[in-house]
């Protein structure tokens, strides 16, 4: 168990919570803390601004292949 677990396990005993609900809500504590498919506010920033790019440079090639096309017609 982390340090941040181990004391909220300590706290939980202390409540007079026992030994076994202390334990499995420490560790379903320690589930999330390891958990490394979660992502960030600035994860969530850097994908937004990634996407927005590519829409526009799509947006940029769809205009110019009608453009194109305009002009063949």
């Amino acid at each position: 168990m982390t340090t941040m677990v181990s004391e909220l396990y300590d706290a939980l005993r202390k409540a007079g919570v026992d030994d076994e609900t202390a334990r499995a809500a420490a560790k379903a504590v320690l589930g999330i803390e390891e958990r490394t498919d979660l992502a960030t506010k600035a994860d969530l920033h850097a994908l937004e601004s990634s996407l927005t790019w590519r829409m526009v440079t799509i947006m940029v090639a769809m205009t110019a292949l009608f453009s194109a096309i305009v002009k063949l017609t």
